[in-house]
C-alpha cells in the first residue's frame, strides 16, 4: 500500500464535500481525507491500485476546483 501526502487549499467542510466526487472517482471512496486543522491543509491519499499517482490526484483536486502540491 502506498501513501501520499499533498499540501492543499481544501480548508472546510464545504471543501471537502465540492472534492468528494473527484477524489472517490480518482482514488475510491474512503481512500483519502483532508486534516483541516492542519495549516498545510494537508490531503492524504492511501491506494493499493498503482493507477493512484501523485499526478491523478493533483488532477481530481484541480477538478474541483482546488490546488494541490505533493508533500515530502
Amino acid at each position: 500500500m502506498q501513501t501520499l501526502k499533498f499540501k492543499t487549499n481544501i480548508k472546510c467542510s464545504g471543501c471537502i464535500a465540492a472534492s468528494t466526487p473527484h477524489l472517490d472517482s480518482a482514488v475510491g471512496a474512503g481512500n483519502w481525507q483532508v486534516d483541516t486543522q492542519d495549516p498545510a491543509k494537508v490531503l492524504t491519499v492511501t491506494a493499493d491500485d498503482p493507477k493512484v499517482n501523485a499526478p491523478a490526484v493533483i488532477e481530481a483536486v484541480q477538478r474541483a476546483g482546488y490546488n494541490a502540491e505533493p508533500l515530502a
